[in-house]
């Protein structure tokens, strides 16, 4: 009888075999062990699932993206190799001028801008591009839009290199950008005796021996004809040299006003020092363009920053000087020609004061002079227009990036009718 039972029972295993081996063959082919799963799980399997709402970490993350107000759209990667910043700025203004017996209205888009930036290989490469649609943005003989296009590399501490076209490292009122400033406009003695943009190289460092950015320095090797000058031009480099000392440490003297109110007192004083040799350009590095020649110029400046507590001051002198006061020469057609330099200085004085959180009062003095025999137009600008006193009122709604401003304009001289400007002005950047 047991053995008859042994037998019975062997054809019943037979299925239940087949049915472990093949199940067994297909967990290998599916990567799973053939074993029961354990009792307690691997760490990892009672992990719960990301909620959907939570970002991905930034490792698993190929970009990500920001955005404020004031600062546009950033795009940069998780490894910080590239980034990509875009926005753009507007400036919409009022101004009513009047003069003797006259009164005159002028509403206009003062600017639009587009600035793109970021960096690309590595977060010290960087990049900027900033192009200009507004109406007094054109240079008279030049349709270009751009303003700034340059690369830098900021690795090295006491060694920035950028190259492309920029703000010249000359005045500090002049480097300080337009969406930054106090007033609606710059001042008279910067638009004049100031060398603005130029196309070159630059060595610089904003915290020089690491000092707590105490020093800085910027040398410039450019061409001396300006912005957006195309063709073959005259042979002849412009070299500006620079020095900032900053006794109390580092702060935003690359802006207007002390928005941030400083707890303690913070000063910045630059010496600037420029020659531009065989320029074309009748204030060095703009304005008209000389047809019978070129000129040397020679140009210095002195600026100081302060602020504390809400309060700011500006104050700037710049001096220019020709090799000589005019050029003579003859046009294709044999007539005569005489072109003049303008050789002159200046200064002004500024200071604003925060009165409530996000308002502030700011007032200013202006002065030019002119120097031997310069172009007879410049003295008479100086002579009827020479002196100027001004006083505003700003509302910062987002610092710099929103705001709105007003002003009054006195412009006078020795001889001549003054003028008198009120402005209203919405500058914002988004």
């Amino acid at each position: 009888m047991p053995a008859l039972s042994v037998r019975s029972s062997q054809p019943s295993l037979r299925p239940l075999v087949v049915a472990v081996l093949l199940a067994a063959a297909s967990a290998r082919a599916q990567g799973t062990p053939p074993e029961a799963q354990p009792s307690q799980p691997e760490p990892s399997s009672v992990q719960p699932p990301a909620p959907a709402s939570k970002p991905t970490p930034a490792k698993d993350s190929p970009a990500t993206v920001t955005a404020a107000p004031g600062r546009g759209i950033v795009v940069k990667t998780a490894d910080e190799r590239f980034s990509l910043g875009v926005r753009a700025r507007a400036q919409f203004r009022n101004t009513f001028t009047h003069s003797g017996d006259t009164d005159t209205n002028e509403l206009q888009i003062r600017t639009l801008r587009l600035i793109v930036n970021g960096n690309v290989l590595a977060p010290e490469l960087r990049y900027n591009i900033q192009l200009a649609f507004g109406g007094g943005d054109f240079e008279r003989d030049s349709s270009s839009p751009i303003f700034d296009a340059f690369v830098e590399y900021t690795k090295v501490r006491d060694l920035n290199i950028r190259v492309g076209q920029f703000f010249v490292p000359f005045d500090r009122a002049r480097t300080i950008r337009e969406f930054a400033l106090q007033f609606v406009d710059r001042q008279q003695v910067v638009r004049e005796l100031t060398l603005d943009r130029d196309v070159g190289l630059m060595l610089s460092s904003s915290n020089l021996f690491g000092l707590g950015e105490r020093l800085a320095y910027n040398l410039f090797l450019g061409e001396g004809e300006g912005r957006n000058r195309f063709g073959p031009q005259p042979l002849g480099p412009l070299l500006v040299a620079r020095l900032t000392l900053r006794p109390f440490g580092a702060f935003d003297d690359d802006q207007e006003a002390d928005l941030s109110r400083e707890k303690r007192p913070r000063l910045a004083i630059g010496i600037a020092g420029a020659r531009n040799l065989a320029t074309n350009r009748q204030n060095s590095t703009y304005g008209t363009t000389f047809t019978v020649g070129t000129v040397d110029y020679t140009n210095a400046a002195v600026d100081v920053v302060f602020k504390y507590g809400g309060f700011s001051l500006l104050a700037e002198g710049l001096w220019r000087r020709a090799n000589v006061d005019s050029l003579q020469g003859t046009t294709a057609a044999g007539a005569p020609v005489q072109e003049w330099t303008r050789s002159g200085y200046g200064y002004f004085v500024q200071a604003g004061m925060l009165v409530l959180p996000n308002v502030e009062i700011v007032g200013r003095w202006d002065r030019l002079y002119t120097r031997g025999g310069t172009d007879p137009q410049f003295i008479q600008l100086a002579e009827t227009q020479g002196r100027q006193v001004a006083a505003g009122v700003n509302f910062y709604a987002n610092g710099h990036a929103f705001k709105v401003q007003s002003d009054y304009v006195h412009v006078f001289g020795r001889s001549g009718t003054p003028r008198n400007f009120v402005r209203l002005q919405l500058d914002a950047s988004f």
